[in-house]
């Protein structure tokens, strides 16, 4: 009886039943020991040629893609420089209060803020695309030293609370020794406005 219960749908379709009368006769046990049995043999009859089709165990574990992951890009993952090597960078926070730090050459704006817990948000995780992590260059000739930014950064920049001439993005700056001295200013507000906000839908 077990195995024309696993086999009732196949055999509503090879005996061209309604299904639901089927089922609702398996339930009230109204079949003879018969009529059990050829309904389970027609059920896996029915099921032999879907069987012969399927894959051998040894075909799917040689198509069987192989998982491998690469380590999640964290902000703030930087290493302190050694003593009297590193190069200064100072942020003024939203309430004017100065901090300097020494950093490595190559680490950008953001990473730097995020490890030393400074209000700088970085809401895309520095894929450049959004303005949150938006800082004001103080001194316009260090802002001419830095590389020009490029046609995406000024797209997010556009979206930018309290845009201004010296305006770039944390996570798009980063510290060279011609840099060194660099201050930056933390805007009173920011804007989370991301790229994808503005894909059609």
């Amino acid at each position: 009886m077990a195995g024309a219960l696993r086999s009732w749908r196949v055999a509503a379709r090879a005996l061209k039943c309604d299904q639901t009368a089927l089922r609702a006769s398996f339930r009230c046990n109204r079949f003879s020991t018969a009529e059990t049995t050829r309904l389970d043999i027609v059920g896996r009859r029915a099921l032999s040629p879907l069987q012969s089709r399927l894959p051998s165990s040894a075909a799917i574990a040689a198509c069987r893609r192989k998982f491998s992951s690469t380590p999640a890009s964290r902000h703030g993952n930087i290493t302190p420089p050694k003593p009297g090597e590193g190069l200064k960078i100072t942020f003024v926070d939203k309430d004017g209060d100065r901090h300097t730090f020494d950093v490595n050459e190559g680490d950008n704006l953001l990473d730097i803020a995020s490890y030393h817990d400074l209000e700088m948000e970085g809401a895309c995780e520095g894929s450049c695309s959004c303005s949150t992590c938006h800082v004001i260059v103080e001194d316009e000739p260090m802002f001419d030293k830095m590389e020009e930014a490029t046609d995406e950064e000024n797209d997010m920049l556009d979206l930018a609370f309290g845009l201004t001439e010296t305006s770039r993005l944390g996570c798009q700056v980063v510290m060279t020794k011609e840099l060194d001295g660099l201050v930056v200013r933390l805007p009173s507000m920011t804007r989370n406005l991301q790229a994808s906000d503005f894909e059609s839908k």
